[in-house]
């Protein structure tokens, strides 16, 4: 089968530092290529090169045995390639046809945009990425997350595009959400397109992928067949070790309460939810998309108005995000670009964010105080990072979501409300916010762990609750969690195998 890419010794370097070095990545039509790598392992880079973002340092590459060099992104786009980001690139206030043809739209007269052919041509493109219940005029801002993905994979196809990238597709998908996008990748391979998917959820490798290609540090690591490899050995293939023990052992709690929230109602979707957290606990929090989980992070931390019922810490009544942190609580959100760090501020600053008004003494800050505040976050939470000064933006995403932990541990908190935490982040990075997270609860901080991932809940939590639309349908020993019984509880079931 004919090769639709090759990307033969690729090298960039920014400045002195060199972050590629000699990658070779090759995509057959018809072939989905799982492109592996730890956080900062080059993937993003390699793509851009591709992408027409940056210019290679060194290095050739081909489409379709054709030697190119490529300038631009719309350069990129006119060879047949298309790259689809983790982040949308849908405009909310536009419909779908819009969306798909901005910039490209079809006009008869000048001046005159042709809606009926832009409308006929957006169906056949949704119904090719099983969209048919989504109309051409309908708004993004009225699509779901997992309709927004498929709208962004319709606009890809409106440029005949011959290679897709696609950037962590999943990682804001639930389960079944992901299972059509999985077989949808497939249906296109199968019409010879080439796919390069770039996760870090190896399950799904094992599903859609045809072969691996691992980068390790910028460089290349090696090329594999699915079929020949496992889940272990990908990962011993991106880390350079093997990692037995994913999970840390347990700590077990104390018996004293220090959250109790009772009965509590908010108008974004919870409802007569009541539950307590002990110290040292990890209470973990399952559901599917839309059934609360986030909402029920905002209510405690008080973000979200409480209409009825109440949350209290060690004793303290929590109605307000201010009210929260004095209590010691602090939360981590699931949104770390958006709402856990500010990305064009350096490290230095983003960890002292929440910490100014502590520091100050007649409003002058003590700059001695806060670089060794610095530098202790820096290096206990393992924060790659060449000097604080770097804005956070040009970090990995693993060590991104350590600035946001490292933000708010230095508040000392009793209560830490993680909200997918992991998501988005390979896995040696996993394991070390793994071991962070147990290293709290041993100093006996409890955690609120918010999670889409089973096994996370299942490995690290020492009890379960699980959400139904804005309900508690669910609790969990860990000792008699499956991930039957929490799919079932998060589907509607009751406790007697009823489903609603």
């Amino acid at each position: 089968m004919r090769h639709l890419l090759e990307m033969r010794e690729i090298t960039k370097s920014f400045g002195s530092i060199k972050v590629l070095k000699g990658i070779n990545l090759s995509v057959k039509a018809g072939e989905i290529v799982a492109l592996l790598g730890e956080n900062g392992a080059g993937k993003s880079t390699l793509m851009k090169i591709l992408a027409g973002v940056h210019e290679p340092t060194s290095g050739q590459i081909f489409l379709n045995d054709k030697e190119v060099s490529i300038h631009g992104p719309k350069h990129s786009q006119e060879l047949g390639v298309s790259i689809i980001h983790q982040e949308f690139n849908l405009i909310p206030d536009l419909t779908v046809a819009e969306n798909i043809f901005l910039g490209r739209e079809q006009q008869g007269l000048p001046g005159v945009i042709k809606w009926k052919d832009m409308h006929r041509e957006t169906r056949v493109l949704l119904e090719k990425v099983g969209l048919q219940r989504v109309a051409p005029d309908q708004l993004i801002a009225n699509c779901s997350i997992a309709e927004r993905q498929l709208i962004e994979i319709a606009k890809a196809l409106s440029f005949e595009s011959h290679m897709l990238i696609m950037d962590e597709p999943t990682a804001t998908l639930n389960n079944e959400d992901t299972h059509t996008l999985l077989e949808l990748m497939k249906s296109l391979a199968n019409e010879g397109l080439g796919i390069i998917f770039i996760t870090h959820r190896l399950e799904e490798v094992t599903i859609a992928a045809d072969r691996i290609v691992v980068l390790r540090d910028g460089e290349y690591i090696g090329s594999e067949a699915v079929s020949a490899v496992t889940k272990d050995d990908m990962v011993t293939m991106m880390v350079g070790r093997d990692i037995t023990d994913l999970f840390p052992e347990r700590t077990i709690p104390g018996q004293d309460v220090v959250l109790q929230v009772n009965n509590l109602h908010v108008r974004e979707g919870l409802h007569d939810v009541s539950l307590q957290v002990r110290k040292g606990e990890i209470l973990g929090v399952a559901g599917l998309m839309g059934s609360g989980k986030t909402e029920l992070s905002k209510a405690i931390f008080g973000i979200h108005k409480h209409q009825s019922g109440d949350v209290s810490m060690l004793g303290q009544n929590v109605t307000t995000p201010k009210e929260a942190i004095d209590a010691g609580i602090a939360l981590v959100t699931d949104d770390r670009k958006s709402e856990g760090v500010i990305l064009d501020l350096s490290v230095y600053e983003n960890l002292l964010l929440p910490f100014y008004r502590k520091m100050s003494r007649t409003g002058i800050l003590q700059k001695t105080k806060m670089d060794q505040i610095v530098k202790k976050w820096i290096e206990d939470l393992k924060i790659k990072v060449h000097e604080p000064n770097v804005e956070v933006n040009t970090l990995s995403g693993g060590n991104q979501q350590k600035v946001v932990l490292g933000k708010w541990l230095q508040m000392n908190p009793k209560l830490l409300i993680l909200n997918e935490p992991t998501r988005g982040i390979d896995i040696g990075a996993k394991t070390e916010i793994y071991k962070i997270i147990h290293e709290l609860t041993e100093e006996g901080i409890s955690v609120i762990l918010i999670s889409s991932e089973m096994p996370e809940l299942i490995g690290m939590a020492n009890r379960i609750i699980v959400m139904h639309e804005g309900h508690i349908t669910g609790e969990l020993a860990v000792e008699e969690a499956t991930q039957e019984r929490i799919f079932h509880y998060a589907t509607g079931g009751d406790k007697h195998g009823e489903t609603s």
